[in-house]
């Protein structure tokens, strides 16, 4: 089973600073909360260390990601592969008539063994949220 989370929010600030955000693998990697800890690889690499509390998992994981596409400053790519699962975040950026932009986030999540694809289903909105919460701190405006 596949599961599929998509959200668009709109912040006051350039495409190009959201960019600054979206395209950082610290920052990217942060948020995440089974992401235990990361090492950045070299510009479009990085390795994730992380933890599902799931039975089936019972060990830290690690996900290799690759940034497969980039178009500055309106879309990003990354696809990340694990013993466990792979997943694929995309990142679109709008400019918006006010010079704010529109941020449409969308992960994928493939799950390869029981239990994978239930936490995210249930846990992917959180992670999303998260994700949101952390580009609103690093631009420090309110949400």
């Amino acid at each position: 089973m596949t599961v599929r989370v998509e959200r668009t929010m709109t912040v006051p600030a350039t495409p190009e600073r959201v960019w600054e955000f979206i395209t950082d693998p610290d920052k990217r990697a942060r948020p995440i909360s089974v992401v235990t800890d990361w090492e950045i690889i070299d510009d479009t690499h990085a390795n994730w260390s992380i933890e599902l509390p799931i039975p089936v998992v019972s060990q830290t994981m690690t996900v290799k990601t690759e940034d497969v596409e980039q178009r500055r400053p309106e879309y990003a790519r990354f696809i990340g592969r694990s013993k466990v699962m792979t997943v694929q975040g995309e990142h679109e950026l709008e400019e918006t008539a006010d010079g704010g932009t529109k941020l449409t986030n969308r992960f994928i999540v493939d799950g390869k063994l029981p239990g994978v694809e239930r936490f995210f289903k249930r846990n992917l909105d959180d992670e999303m949220q998260n994700l949101e919460q952390a580009l609103r701190d690093d631009l420090e405006v309110e949400v």
